[in-house]
């Protein structure tokens, strides 16, 4: 880190904060046109206290972190991938996090602030021992006028950063981000778009809990048919609010002198509260892409397939979070090349998302029947994934007898009749596969 500061003191000077304005960066970003203008914040730590909010945000994070990281060589004989020893950060990132607990951090700081910067630890030999996920809101990108990427670190205690302003080159950092929509080194959470609906339902259940506080009574008016003195309507309010709040909610009102008490607020009924809250709930699972019946919005979904179900939320809201994990960490690991197919050296790192299916006993035994029926699984294949031993015999792949290869089928099809009748062998024929058979063994000797 020393000589990363060293060296980085005489480009100070040069370099250009992403965020200072000019470029891509715009100086103001609105959820909507003019928000700006009415003072209308959004605010993450708020927002992140929204049910729907929350509940995405977590879940995608805990499913993700489900799933180990392995790493991959592509044996260039085989022609397959298999393990090798991996790495040791990937099961221990750092001395305070295990392998979920990092996934999580750097999920959650994507998802909430559009960036994830890990910082990269080498020992002597500079090798890579450790990574910590930083703080997004101290750590700042630049770009000098040659295109170099650099990171400005402020300090973090827990990563080992003592100094306030550190810069040190994006070989350091592992920057992962989102929804660039403005700067390919800016990510943008998804809350910019649910930010307002995520406001509105939190103002909504404010107000339904004062609404209920008061006993579902809406606030209201009492008049009176001529003028009355403001100590007696203080002297009315007063006795109002000590009689008929509180404990005391639901009690008689009777009101002489000809006081007449007229609601103001609209009632339950005519809010929707319900309604709302369902559809602000919608907004930001669409814009987290979570399927809404995920976090009990709406009817769940027919089908009785949980590995379909499974499948589609992978495919439109985990995979592009899991694919930049993976390809963000073959790069910050310095991983082999995982195009150069041809060498066997060829590495990258794998999230085994078999996990998703780890509670669905049913599908993944039915699936790995199907796979031994076809010859495509070895019995004992089949079994380890059920964490069972071995069984004598089990190595191989088994096929029905009755299936003819695709070359013993275009020999049969390359006949004059292919569907003639085969005719009976010949008595000199069946000598000769007698004797044939006695000299392969499978057939006894006998000497009259």
């Amino acid at each position: 880190m020393r000589l990363f500061q060293s060296a980085a003191r005489t480009l100070v000077r040069k370099l250009y904060a992403i965020a200072g304005g000019g470029g891509w960066w715009p100086v103001v970003r609105e959820s909507y046109t003019g928000a700006w203008q009415r003072n209308v914040k959004v605010d993450a730590a708020t927002v992140s206290a929204n049910w729907a909010v929350f509940a995405c945000v977590t879940l995608i994070a805990n499913d993700i972190a489900k799933m180990p990281a392995r790493v991959m060589a592509f044996d260039a004989v085989k022609l397959i991938w298999v393990p090798t020893s991996g790495r040791p950060v990937l099961r221990k990132p750092n001395t305070f996090q295990t392998w979920p607990d990092f996934v999580r951090s750097w999920v959650f700081s994507l998802l909430l602030r559009g960036n994830t910067y890990v910082l990269k630890v080498r020992n002597d030999q500079q090798f890579i021992v450790a990574m910590y996920v930083l703080d997004p809101s101290r750590v700042t990108p630049m770009v000098s006028p040659a295109g170099d990427i650099f990171y400005d670190l402020h300090q973090d205690n827990l990563a080992g950063l003592e100094t306030n302003s550190l810069i040190v080159p994006a070989s350091e950092i592992i920057h992962d981000r989102i929804n660039t929509l403005w700067h390919p080194l800016c990510g943008v959470s998804p809350i910019y778009a649910s930010g307002i609906a995520a406001m509105q339902s939190l103002a909504i259940q404010e107000n339904s809990a004062k609404f209920f506080q008061n006993m579902s009574q809406p606030g209201g008016v009492m008049t009176a048919p001529g003028a009355i003195s403001d100590e007696t309507a203080t002297r009315l309010k007063e006795s109002f609010t000590e009689r008929f709040s509180g404990e005391n909610l639901g009690k008689l009102l009777v009101l002489g002198d000809g006081l007449k008490y007229e609601a103001m607020t609209i009632n339950a009924k005519d809010s929707q509260l319900i309604e709302q809250l369902k559809f602000s709930g919608e907004m930001i699972c669409a814009t987290f892409h979570v399927p809404p019946y995920k976090l009990g919005l709406g009817a769940m979904p027919t089908v009785n397939n949980t590995a379909a179900l499974n499948q589609q939320y992978y495919d439109q809201c985990l995979h592009p979070t899991v694919d930049s994990m993976e390809r963000r960490l073959d790069e910050g690991l310095e991983i082999d090349d995982p195009f150069l197919l041809e060498s066997k050296g060829s590495q990258e790192v794998w999230f085994d998302t078999s996990e998703l299916l780890r509670m669905d006993p049913s599908t993944r035994a039915d699936a790995n029947a199907k796979k031994i029926n076809a010859g495509m699984l070895a019995p004992n294949e089949g079994r380890r994934d059920d964490n069972l031993p071995p069984v004598e015999g089990g190595g191989t792949p088994y096929l029905q007898q009755q299936n003819f290869s695709l070359a013993a089928l275009a020999r049969r099809d390359a006949q004059p009749d292919p569907f003639a009748s085969p005719s009976a062998p010949q008595p000199a024929d069946v000598a000769l596969s007698a004797v044939d058979a006695v000299f392969r063994g499978a057939a006894p000797l006998v000497i009259h």
